[in-house]
């Protein structure tokens, strides 16, 4: 089997990782200071968009550094107990080996924990995680990375991880850095070729040093010479239209027929088409006649598309994207006077966002369904509205949310809209545990108390003498 070249040429060392040079630096500082001691802050988090070499970064430095490495991905199991058994007990150990032995750091040298993909943590897959990365901040004795693409979306859920980290962006290489990378792995591999073609790989990639890897490595499989043509596809990908191409036909190039021409080069249902030219339209229509007609088309499109939805007939969709592309562009009567940039749908990015907020709702009213008996959605409509404002005055009912319904940490302070490492998060932690047993008498004592005989009265030496 043919090995990976993103594997294969993986850098080595810090300066190795291209497109990031301050990242690169600031990170290698972070690390060095470890040789004198725990720095201030002991964790740090690499935040950016996938495949710009957060990870790979991550691998570089412990190579150089000469640290072993711990790494938990979205692959592994992350709940509270997973990553308190793997990544807090290294990190409050001296050190570890590889095989799972505690060393004195003298003996084994540090270790590099990383948890990849830290922003990914929901559901019940990866329960009491959040908690746990936060007292893996404040308490480890090693040096910790977070790699997040969301570090919003992460830092909202836990104070520890906004105040007490070190924050390193990352951004997308240029299409010239990535070429000249792409360069050394075709020579190493044999393979000849030009700028024109490296360039047109690292376009293609929009900043993804893994993508342009992985396309580079399936144009050149069996060929030892690449020229334009082996990179028609990818090519062809990067000039297909997209959807700021279709609403600039649609609303400005006053051409119904282009507009819908235009539709056929994107590869996206009506729907999606639907919700760009809905946030537009009122952006782009000022005249309120071009906007009466311009709505009115936009509805007998979403009309077609709900025939879609009831009777299966797809046949509709090119009805709908005919009045959304051709109908929309026909009704403007005046000349198109904007020139901002295009809106991505409102919509979209709400729900994006959402996502982990309505997951979380979702675990909540199921377990609190199941305990009082009743629907999610009637705990989501009827209950948590009025149970957020009871638990932020009532100790016992936080409590009892933990202890009895089995609510997670993160979930109470989801509710509490507050967060994991908070003090009503962990006082309610506290009260929800269960009491000490009291401490039981030896086996020894118990026995010499049972053994224990009422001494006879004087002048008596048994119980036969009265």
């Amino acid at each position: 089997m043919t090995e990976d070249w993103t594997e294969k040429y993986r850098p080595k060392t810090v300066k190795g990782v291209v497109g990031n040079p301050k990242a690169a630096s600031d990170l290698l500082e972070w690390a060095k200071d470890w040789s004198s001691g725990a720095p201030k802050k002991k964790a740090a988090v690499l935040m950016g968009p996938p495949g710009v070499g957060k990870t790979t970064l991550a691998l570089a430095l412990a190579s150089e550094m000469g640290w072993g490495l711990v790494e938990m991905n979205a692959s592994d199991q992350r709940t509270g107990g997973a990553i308190r058994s793997v990544a807090l007990k290294g990190s409050l150990s001296n050190t570890f080996s590889d095989a799972g032995d505690y060393l004195d750091t003298k003996t084994g040298g540090m270790k590099l924990i990383v948890l990849d993909e830290a922003d990914n943590l929901f559901g019940n897959a990866d329960r009491g995680g959040i908690p746990a990365i936060s007292e893996l901040i404040k308490e480890t004795k090693q040096p910790v990375l977070l790699i997040v693409n969301d570090f919003y979306d992460l830092s909202k859920k836990s104070s520890a991880v906004k105040n007490d980290t070190l924050q390193i962006k990352f951004q997308k290489p240029s299409a010239s850095t990535m070429a000249k990378t792409l360069r050394a792995i075709a020579e190493s591999e044999g393979v000849k070729t030009d700028d024109l073609v490296l360039r047109s790989i690292a376009e293609n990639a929009g900043g993804d040093m893994r993508a342009a890897v992985r396309d580079l490595q399936s144009v050149a499989a069996g060929k030892s010479v690449l020229n334009v043509n082996d990179v028609g596809n990818l090519s062809e990908r990067t000039a297909r239209k997209d959807m700021y191409d279709l609403m600039y036909a649609v609303f400005r190039k006053g051409d119904p027929v282009a507009a819908r021409k235009a539709s056929f080069d994107i590869e996206e249902e009506p729907g999606f088409t639907l919700l760009w030219v809905e946030e537009n339209l009122p952006y782009e229509y000022t005249d309120t006649g071009d906007l009466i007609r311009g709505c009115e088309r936009l509805s007998r499109a979403d009309i077609y598309l709900g025939r879609v939805h009831r009777r299966q007939y797809y046949g509709f969709w090119s009805y709908a994207m005919d009045m959304m592309t051709a109908g929309i562009s026909d009704a403007r009567r005046t000349s198109p006077t904007n020139r901002a940039r295009f809106r991505f749908p409102t919509y979209l990015m709400k729900m994006s966002r959402s996502k982990s907020v309505r997951n979380m709702k979702d675990s909540i009213s199921g377990k609190l369904g199941g305990y009082l008996h009743t629907s999610k959605a009637r705990i989501a409509s009827d209950v948590l509205p009025s149970l957020r404002v009871t638990l932020k005055n009532d100790p016992g009912l936080r409590a009892s949310m933990l202890r009895d319904v089995g609510l997670e940490e993160e979930e109470l302070a989801f509710l509490l809209d507050t967060g994991v490492d908070s003090p009503m998060v962990k006082l309610a932690k506290k009260d929800a545990e269960p009491p000490k047993a009291p401490v039981k008498a030896s086996r020894e004592t118990a026995e010499e108390k049972k053994a224990e005989k009422p001494k006879p009265a004087a002048g008596q030496k048994s119980l036969f003498q009265f």
